[in-house]
């Protein structure tokens, strides 16, 4: 028992000191204290309560073994956390070490934001003082622009005025004429008229030179101003002597056969824009079957060659753009008639024929035909299909003159309403242009033997005479007060009466056969143009109404 007791002993001081060590281990744990002195208080019961049983004890000290042991394993557990800790809070001293220099870092950032942020509160008051001065400028640049706009209305209204009596200065009718090159169809087709020849030829055209096209003498002695043409010719008297003859004329331009449709159009431009700024302006293409009108109005198929109808509407637009800015806005239809034996066609009707009866009205809106289709024009564009149309219904025959001799008169008007939104104010104006028929006479024609033709040569002429009369008459009238003019004799003179009076600018293009064969046509076209070239029209007015 003794040695019992004695080993008791030991165990109890083994217990004690592994108590005490487990109590130091657990200094940081309040939990494991409490467990090791739960377990003394066991140790201290089994010594008082199993003196007597020596197994239990035994069995009691092999428990306490194995709980040793497993403290020992929970001691090193806890020295591996707290060297786990121990590292963990040298890092954090790290961190803090580096947060700290961070720190100072971001307190000197700090420093230099706020030394920013007073300069730019410096830079933005003087950026407000600078918008201030700039909202000055800007009211200051904002009544000057307004100055500006009504001085660019000013000049505008200027700039009218000017551009017409440069216009009327001109003359408010004008005659051009154009010489068309020698084609390459002249030179294999012939000719049955009788005209004169060219100077230094033979007493009168032989076959041979008609056939091949022979050229006429024509000289253009103004190399200047291009206002001059001459034709010489040569005859045989009735006594067999040589008689040469040189005839003379002289219009506001003469074109000769290498003229381009720009040059031509170049000299005609100017009267579109007088169209937009509010006035009447009638644009004729006269002269013979063949001499090139329906060329110099409508063209051909290449840029080039397009001709003054869709030239005009391409200036017309473009100076109605350039006044967009101006306060200007404009509204442009278009429409198509031709003149055929007295009756008036629509060539934009439905239908391959236009069976309808169509009335010419004036009055104070101006001039409109019954029952005929006006087509809006929003662009230049949509001229080339309103043409195709117009061309494919107008009335065409045959002729000695040319194989497809147009009959009839084509008239193509542009109705141009604008309205100044700035002003109020609001004009109308009219762009006609037309395509005579051929003006060549009976015997030149070949019409004699036919009925139908020659109704249609006598139509053609009368209303040619008419047109004539009304401009003659209008001159003297200019010249002598008031004398009737008489616009009801023809169709086309009535239908194209407010174009043709004191109100509008009237221009004739004079076109000519080069060819000698059709030199008496030339001639007797040449007169005619003569004639209306020395006619005197009144004072162009504009077509305003008030501002509203």
């Amino acid at each position: 028992m003794d040695a019992e007791r004695a080993k008791v002993a030991e165990l109890e001081a083994n217990h004690r000191a592994i108590s005490l060590e487990l109590a130091n281990a657990k200094s940081l744990e309040l939990d494991k204290r409490r467990e090791l002195v739960s377990a003394s208080d066991e140790i201290e019961k089994l010594r008082m309560k199993h003196t007597r049983e020596i197994m239990e004890l035994e069995i009691g000290v092999k428990s306490k073994a194995r709980e040793a042991r497993e403290l020992a394993d929970e001691l090193r557990l806890v020295k591996g956390d707290l060297e786990r800790e121990r590292d963990h809070v040298s890092n954090l001293k790290a961190t803090v070490s580096h947060q700290s220099t961070s720190h100072i870092t971001l307190n000197a950032q700090i420093n230099a934001l706020q030394a920013q942020n007073t300069a730019s509160q410096t830079q933005l008051d003087a950026a407000v003082n600078a918008i201030s001065d700039r909202a000055l400028e800007l009211e200051i640049a904002q009544r000057r622009i307004l100055e500006l706009e009504q001085d660019a209305r000013e000049s505008e209204m200027v700039r009218r005025k000017l551009h017409n009596m440069i216009q009327e200065l001109k003359g408010n009718i004008r005659v051009f004429c154009r010489v068309r090159p020698v084609l390459t169809s002249d030179l294999s087709s012939s000719s049955s008229s009788t005209g004169l020849v060219r100077s230094g030829s033979s007493n009168s055209p032989t076959p041979d030179d008609e056939e091949k096209g022979a050229a006429a003498d024509m000289s253009f002695p103004d190399k200047r101003d291009h206002k001059e043409i001459a034709i010489s010719s040569s005859s045989s008297s009735a006594m067999g002597f040589e008689r040469k003859e040189v005839y003379s004329f002289g219009f506001d331009r003469v074109f000769e056969p290498q003229s381009t449709q720009a040059e031509v159009f170049e000299e005609i431009s100017l009267l579109a824009q007088s169209c937009v700024d509010g006035y009447n302006v009638c644009i004729f293409a006269y002269g013979q079957t063949g001499s090139g009108k329906s060329f110099t109005m409508e063209g051909g198929s290449t840029a080039a060659t397009t001709g003054m109808i869709p030239r005009a509407v391409n200036e017309v637009f473009r100076a109605a753009e350039h006044l967009k800015p101006k306060g200007w806005e404009y509204k442009m239809d278009g429409q198509f008639l031709e003149i055929y034996n007295e009756t008036i066609n629509d060539l934009l009707g439905k239908g391959e024929f236009d069976k309808k009866k169509h009335e010419i009205k004036h009055d104070k809106s101006g001039t409109r035909v019954t029952d005929v289709n006006v087509m809006p024009l929003p662009s230049p564009a949509s001229v080339t299909s309103l043409l195709r149309v117009a061309n494919s219904r107008r009335t065409v025959a045959a002729t000695l003159m040319n194989e497809r001799s147009s009959r009839s008169h084509s008239v193509f008007t542009l109705r141009i309403s604008g309205t100044n939104t700035h002003t109020g104010e609001s004009c109308e104006g009219s762009l006609n242009l037309v395509d005579l028929a051929g003006s060549e006479r009976l015997n030149s024609s070949g019409a004699a033997g036919d009925k139908e033709r020659l109704k249609e040569t006598q139509n053609i002429n009368k209303s040619l005479s008419a047109l004539g009369d009304v401009i003659a008459a209008l001159g003297e009238k200019g010249e002598k007060g008031e004398k009737h003019i008489p616009y009801r004799n023809s169709k086309l003179t009535y239908l194209l009466q407010n174009s043709l009076s004191g109100n509008s600018k009237t221009l004739m293009i004079l076109n000519l056969s080069p060819l000698a064969a059709h030199l008496n046509e030339s001639l007797c076209s040449l007169r005619f143009a003569t004639k209306v070239n020395n006619t005197m029209l009144g004072t162009a007015k504009k077509q305003v109404r008030g501002s509203s």
